[in-house]
């Protein structure tokens, strides 16, 4: 029954080492998910201001003024 009991302590141990892995894992890659949704965020407002001015030149705003070169 001793060895029982060191074979279920032993697997026990086991187990709570993986699950302490496995929290650390999940930890991690939590950060790295949320760094992840912040590098988005951050390109989806760089488009929504490309869309933005590449749609403010097509309606004719800022648009610069067309002259001819000096040499003409």
């Amino acid at each position: 029954m001793a060895e029982t009991d060191s074979s279920i302590l032993s697997r026990l141990e086991d187990l709570e080492v993986l699950t302490s892995h496995q929290a650390k894992t999940i930890e991690e890659l939590s950060d790295e998910l949320a760094k992840a949704f912040a590098a988005i965020r951050q390109i989806q407002r760089k488009q929504e201001h490309l869309t933005d001015r590449i749609g403010a030149v097509e309606d004719g705003g800022n648009r610069p003024e067309i002259t001819k070169p000096p040499h003409y």
